[in-house]
């Protein structure tokens, strides 16, 4: 057990009476490879007001594709999507010409051929919707790619696709200096840096500057031989709060380079959701079995799936934003 504020008898009462906020982010390009062999494609989960919207890089048209049936989900928040997109497509022919079918990973994970349109598609796709949501949506989708969440998330997608990921230090505070000061590097002046100042979210202060070294240097002690101990440790580095911003996307990177070590399995963080994890960790500083049956019911031993992994970088950022 830790010794220092991090795992203090005074620090669990404080966080009784606090609240640990996680937000920001979006979705965006992703290289990812069928566990069929078949060619590799870019694959995208972009976030729409916590719809997801999928889309796929065909090289032969240097494009962006994106889910007919996902955008007229975004637009109408419909329960029956797909019967919504077919019926719109019967309604309006002109739909069938501009639509192309390739494979995206489905929810049951599997590979379906879906109907797609690409950017000039949606712009036609939003005209003939009726959507209050129209205008957003179009904004939201042009302005990807220009904010420091998307600019972090392509460099976490570049450390695994680059081979820099198998270099990392596993369990360790170096390890995780390398992930954030990698991700966030050229983004934040104190990418990968311990922070010296004290800082608090939602009304949750994190561990005082003061003790941060040696809180991170028993954490970096804390055992790795079982999920129960990895996720303890886990939450025991959020607690710390190691740099100014960034701790979660770093961290549950770190958290998943231990369970492939050591258990030799992964989260597909695609399997918890948002609203359930970021109360899993508003509790977890006082009661850490929430977020344990959360991570612990979404292992698999699927290590070497880059779709996974890159999945999984989505789904991470995902969290991190911003309800409006």
């Amino acid at each position: 057990m830790l010794q220092a504020y991090a795992l203090s008898n005074a620090r669990r009462r404080f966080a009784r009476a606090h609240i640990l906020c996680l937000k920001k982010c979006y979705g965006y390009g992703i290289i990812s490879k069928t566990a069929f062999g078949e060619e590799m494609k870019k694959t995208s989960i972009r976030f729409f007001e916590d719809i997801p919207v999928r889309a796929v890089w065909e090289e032969q048209t240097s494009k962006w594709w994106f889910c007919a049936v996902d955008i007229a989900e975004a637009l109408t928040k419909s329960k029956n999507p797909r019967s919504y997109w077919n019926v719109i497509k019967r309604r309006n022919p002109q739909l069938s010409t501009i639509c192309r079918q390739l494979k995206l990973t489905a929810k049951d994970g599997k590979r379906y051929l879906t109907d797609v349109v690409d950017e000039e598609g949606v712009n036609t796709v939003i005209a003939i919707i009726p959507s209050k949501k129209s205008l957003v949506f179009d904004k939201w989708l042009k302005g990807m790619g220009t904010s420091i969440d998307e600019k972090s998330k392509q460099k976490a997608y570049e450390l695994f696709e680059s081979g820099l990921i198998n270099d990392i230090e596993v369990g360790t505070v170096k390890g995780l200096q390398q992930i954030h000061s990698y991700i966030f590097g050229g983004l934040y002046d104190f990418a990968g840096q311990i922070r010296s100042m004290n800082i608090a979210k939602g009304g949750f202060a994190f561990a005082p500057a003061m003790y941060l070294k040696e809180n991170l240097a028993l954490i970096e002690k804390m055992p790795e031989d079982s999920i129960e101990n990895i996720v303890k440790k886990y939450v025991e580095m959020n607690v710390a709060h190691p740099f100014m911003e960034g701790n979660g996307r770093a961290t549950r990177i770190w958290l998943d380079l231990i369970l492939k070590s050591n258990l030799h399995t992964c989260t597909d963080w695609s399997k918890i959701n948002k609203r359930e994890y970021l109360e899993a960790m508003r509790e977890s500083p006082v009661d850490w079995s929430h977020i344990f049956q959360l991570i612990r019911n979404a292992q698999t031993p699927q290590i070497d799936d880059r779709e996974i992994f890159m999945k999984g970088i989505d789904y991470s950022y995902y969290y991190e934003q911003i309800d409006e």
